[in-house]
């Protein structure tokens, strides 16, 4: 189990030096090796100039892929490819469903993204969205697949798991057995999942899509999303950048050609700064010894802890709200705790007042857990919810 690591975000940290920051979930602290990736982006930027680009799609992103792959136990990095956000993926995805309008499975809990942008093809007429609700959660599961294996979806879109609650939809793999490539595609976003709990998609790679991205726990920021593509699924999607046009082309004489690995989901010109910050994150937990599950086992430990003062009434009036997650014996647990009460947003200004940083979610506020916070921040939470609320 690792202990905190204030060392690696001494720049983030020593900006605000009296801040208790917990809402690692939402915008984590960026610790200094993402420093010098932004210094080494410019720096080469300029240095190579016109001939970047040789570098970035030669070394940059081969790198940010590689890591990807490792972290997922992927089958290989071609089937990584980055954007600015997820939001781009599900454009360029949805695009490539010849049936309109697209029928998507989904559920009452997906991130603003989807939520958003799936309201509008509602509306006009582009999509027909089921939506399982997430409550009650302890049937989630069993009514979400039972839906999925009924048949007549374009697409399945969940998330690992789910941003506003925490909690984990563990069935991916029942999923993936009825994915296929003439429908329907299966679609998990990752974001909340990648780097905040061991994940394995060795034995459903090859029939899933998964989203994810650095602004959350790989620590990169934003502008470092990317997207796992099984082969053979959604070969020619009609929203689709020049990027998507080098490589290994296939496609109708005289049409448009794409990639055939997961570039066919490239875009157009981007920065590239984010994987730069990302390339030395993950270098530097490469070489602090840091992997997915050290870094985990000492979130839980603090989360534990945190819960644990929940349960005495020891952290004030946070004793009246319901945890949405718990912590229970499954290692498979969000990096936050999601606490539900109709005074959540009042909470969070007073904690923020008092120098402690959370986040709300309608009536659900979060508290996020990360490398640089210790037993003793956890402490001071406590003491400052007790004092606060």
């Amino acid at each position: 189990m690792a202990g905190a690591r204030k060392d690696l975000f001494s720049r983030a940290l020593s900006l605000d030096p009296g801040r208790l920051h917990f809402a690692a979930h939402s915008h984590h602290l960026w610790p200094d090796a993402s420093f010098d990736g932004q210094v080494r982006a410019w720096i080469e930027a300029n240095h190579f100039a016109d001939r970047k680009w040789d570098l970035i799609f030669g070394e940059v992103v081969p790198e940010a892929q590689g890591h990807v792959a490792a972290e997922l136990n992927l089958p290989s990095p071609d089937t990584v490819v980055f954007a600015s956000n997820t939001h781009d993926f599900l454009l360029r995805l949805v695009s490539g469903v010849e049936r309109k309008p697209v029928r998507i499975l989904s559920t009452d809990g997906e991130f603003h993204s989807f939520r958003r942008q799936g309201e509008r093809w509602e509306e006009a007429g582009e999509a027909v969205i089921t939506r399982i609700p997430l409550h009650p959660f302890d049937s989630f599961a069993e009514r979400f697949v039972e839906a999925a294996r009924g048949g007549g979806f374009d697409l399945v879109m969940v998330s690992q798991v789910f941003f506003r609650t925490g909690q984990v939809f563990g069935r991916i793999a029942e999923l993936a057995a009825v994915a296929d490539p003439a429908g329907p595609w299966v679609v998990v976003d990752g974001y909340h999942g990648f780097m905040a709990m061991p994940t394995d998609l060795s034995a459903v790679a090859d029939r899933i899509f998964y989203l994810g991205g650095g602004y959350k726990y790989a620590m990169a920021g934003e502008g470092a999303a990317f997207m796992h593509a099984p082969h053979g699924f959604c070969p020619r999607p009609v929203i689709t950048g020049w990027f998507a046009e080098f490589g290994n082309l296939t496609g109708p004489p005289n049409g448009v050609q794409y990639r055939e690995d997961a570039g066919r989901f490239w875009g157009a010109t981007s920065d590239f700064t984010a994987l730069y910050r990302f390339n030395g994150v993950r270098r530097m937990l490469d070489e602090a010894g840091l992997d997915t599950a050290a870094v985990s086992a000492h979130t839980l430990g603090l989360m534990r802890a945190f819960q644990t003062a929940l349960g005495e009434g020891r952290a004030g009036r946070l004793a009246a709200a319901e945890v949405l997650n718990p912590l229970g014996a499954d290692a498979a647990h969000a990096r936050f705790l999601a606490l539900r009460h109709p005074q959540a947003a009042a909470w969070k200004a007073r904690l923020l007042e008092a120098g402690v940083v959370t986040d709300v979610r309608d009536d659900v506020i979060r508290f996020g857990f990360g490398l640089y916070q210790d037993e003793a921040d956890v402490e001071r939470l406590i003491g400052t919810c007790d004092r606060v609320l």
